[in-house]
């Protein structure tokens, strides 16, 4: 019977490879390179986003989003579409499509229990601090109201995503995208560019007829899935061999010109939007059909200023760039390697430094200190979560592998060999 099992293994393996063959994936990177550039601006994204979600501060001038119509949620976004189709499709081809897609739904599930524990936390730390040092207005502010008045269904609500407190918007849409994305995945292996246009068709869809998901108590997801698939699965198409299809586009000079005027542009009319004094610069039919910078459906403009930074970025640093490597990046790089823990500290730092500088002092000063202290901390929960991960793989490894001379012991008859000298030792 187990030589059956083998051989139905054998084979099973064997058209696995044989099928992985006839779809001849090109992934933008070998197994053996890491694209240092993706861990940097994913580390510069979570910076910028915690630095924007302190309400109210000169923090924001050093985020993206003051100076262009995107920001760090935007690449974010691109970015994990990017690293999930490298990392799973590389599992894929190791291990067998089911594999892969159980590791990816692993990890979906990781994503969704770092939001309910960064959900109750938040919630609580709310509610009990805006009561403690007496700062009502925060329970509105922060979208934690609902919580009061219907707890039971406010909590069942965030369990299903649909009610989302202020700020906690990234992960339940990166549950969702994630979720979504195995056939999704399996699509692309086999048909990438008819796949690419599906994403593209759904897009202008969501936002001709308004197609979105509901949210609780009222209205709908902050950021609309239907629209924000475009950026997850056009890093994904990138990732998966598209990144060769429109490499001519970095290589442009005329390209790259044309995306510095219009990256100019979208930081003057985002600047007009909050400086009045600059919105003279502009017909009022032109300022107004940029602002509000419609981020919920993910508007075009905005769209469009990612994509020429991705293009302008990979111009300007290539991915063998001495320059990544060195010691100022490492914080931020960093911070991208352990994207999800670095974020969900942020989202967390971002009501408490709200409310210290409400309660203590609210000068540029303090903004400076508090923002200071909370990179600080995001980038220390980087490198300890860095090396934990190290010493787990470590301490993992020494188990599978004894010293030589050492016979190495199944598990079972491990714990039992273990149990007899402890015995023993009583």
């Amino acid at each position: 019977m187990g030589s059956s099992r083998a051989r139905r293994k054998s084979r099973s393996s064997g058209l696995s490879r044989a099928n992985w063959e006839q779809m001849k994936i090109v992934l933008a990177l070998p197994p053996s390179q890491r694209d240092l550039r993706l861990d940097l601006f994913r580390g510069l994204a979570n910076w910028a986003m915690f630095l924007g979600h302190i309400s109210s501060t000169v923090l924001a001038w050093f985020s993206f989003r003051n100076y262009g119509f995107s920001d760090g949620a935007d690449l974010f976004v691109f970015i994990s579409g990017y690293t999930s189709a490298l990392v799973y499709t590389r599992r894929m081809q190791e291990h067998g499509f089911l594999f892969g897609t159980t590791r990816l739904l692993r990890r979906v599930w990781q994503i969704y229990v770092a939001h309910i524990l960064l959900f109750v936390a938040y919630l609580t730390s709310v509610h009990f601090l805006s009561d403690k040092f007496h700062t009502p207005d925060f329970i509105d502010l922060f979208n934690v109201a609902p919580l009061l008045n219907a707890p039971v269904e406010t909590l069942t609500q965030g369990l299903l995503l649909r009610y989302k407190p202020l700020n906690l918007d990234v992960l339940p849409l990166y549950v969702v995208l994630m979720g979504a994305f195995p056939p999704v995945l399996w699509l692309m292996l086999r048909h990438g560019n008819w796949v690419m246009a599906g994403s593209v068709l759904l897009y202008f869809a969501a936002r001709q007829f308004g197609w979105n998901l509901p949210s609780y108590p009222s209205g709908v997801w902050y950021f609309n899935p239907l629209a924000w698939q475009l950026l997850f699965v056009l890093g994904a198409w990138l990732a998966l061999g598209g990144a060769n299809t429109l490499h001519f586009l970095v290589r442009s000079r005329t390209v790259f010109w044309l995306g510095l005027i219009y990256l100019a542009f979208a930081a003057a009319m985002t600047l007009a939007a909050l400086l009045p004094a600059l919105q003279g610069i502009f017909p009022r039919a032109l300022f107004e059909a940029f602002n509000p910078n419609d981020k919920t459906n993910l508007a075009p403009y905005r769209f469009l200023h990612l994509a020429i930074l991705i293009i302008v970025g990979a111009r300007l640093i290539p991915i063998d760039a001495p320059g990544l490597e060195a010691a100022i990046w490492r914080p931020l790089v960093k911070c991208g390697q352990q994207s999800l823990e670095v974020f969900c500290v942020g989202i967390y730092l971002s009501f408490i430094a709200s409310l210290v500088l409400e309660r203590i002092s609210g000068g540029v000063l303090a903004q400076l200190l508090v923002g200071t202290c909370g990179l600080a901390i995001m980038t220390a929960v980087a490198y300890y979560r860095s090396w934990s991960k190290r010493v787990e793989k470590s301490v993992h490894a020494g188990a599978h592998h004894p010293p030589a001379g050492e016979p190495h012991l199944p598990v079972p008859e491990l714990v039992q060999q273990k149990s007899r000298m402890t015995v023993g030792a009583a």
